[in-house]
């Protein structure tokens, strides 16, 4: 017998959107906005997390308070086809890289880049082009997030131990 997912109904997209406004809303609260019982609402969410829709709960800091003061977005170009896979491995070597995609276009990958500093920024790049199937990067600084309250402004981790002594 085939098991099928439970379908993601209007109460589903109410419920979610309510937890990425507020991860910290109740049941209760989202159950008098949605117009279900706290105990509805939790087996909703339970249901959400156990098929993968809900992946997780986590907390939005302003990145300079961890000290992130530098951000940056990285086009990778790589010699030949560097598997997807290839690259995930590298990038996980770098605590810096926020986050990493494969791209359309001229570039194989984008990278978000946070480090301390625009030296501790170099750093990381030096280090990102030591790699040796990777051809040339170009860098774009951030000066100022327009949508300050976007997930992108800020962060939800740390730096890493001995982030800031990367020399």
């Amino acid at each position: 017998m085939t098991s099928r997912p439970a379908p993601f109904d209007e109460l589903d997209r109410k419920i979610v959107t309510a937890l990425m406004a507020n991860a910290r809303t109740s049941f209760a609260e989202i159950g008098a906005a949605v117009g279900l019982s706290s105990t509805a609402v939790k087996r909703r969410v339970d249901r959400l997390r156990e098929t993968g829709v809900i992946t997780g709960f986590t907390a939005t800091v302003r990145p300079s308070a961890l000290g992130w003061r530098t951000e940056a977005y990285v086009e990778v170009y790589c010699e030949g086809a560097a598997p997807p896979r290839r690259l995930a491995e590298v990038v996980r070597n770098h605590p810096e890289i926020a986050a990493a995609m494969t791209v359309t276009g001229g570039a194989d990958a984008l990278l978000h880049v946070r480090a301390r500093d625009v030296e501790h920024f170099e750093e990381v790049l030096e280090r990102i082009r030591q790699e040796p199937f990777i051809r040339k990067t170009i860098s774009v600084m951030v000066l100022s997030h327009l949508l300050p309250d976007s997930p992108e402004a800020g962060v939800s981790q740390p730096a890493p131990e001995g982030a800031a002594d990367v020399r």
